[in-house]
């Protein structure tokens, strides 16, 4: 199981990810980071790069802003995101 310790070196108490792990700050975060990405501006870049990174941007965004909108549950050490991908007044 992933462990992580921000204990003082010599330490030997472990303290597992989802015993430290908080998932609507994750989430939270996500939102944050999609909001930062929407703000970006664009580097003076020119010709194809340009196209990149405005492309990367997009999917950055796609990427944050659907795990941003995830419901989310962390049972048993089993975390779940769900996100609904389906249009607005879909079913």
């Amino acid at each position: 199981m992933p462990t992580w310790s921000g204990l003082p070196a010599g330490d030997t108490t472990v303290i597992t990810v989802a015993d430290a792990f908080d998932p609507e700050a994750m989430v939270q975060r996500f939102r944050q980071r999609a909001q930062a990405v929407q703000k970006r501006g664009l580097p003076p870049v020119e010709g194809p790069e340009r196209q990149r990174f405005i492309e990367q941007a997009r999917t950055d965004y796609m990427d944050y802003a659907m795990l941003g909108d995830a419901e989310v549950s962390l049972s048993d050490g089993i975390l779940t995101l769900r996100v609904d991908l389906r249009p607005p007044g879909g079913s």
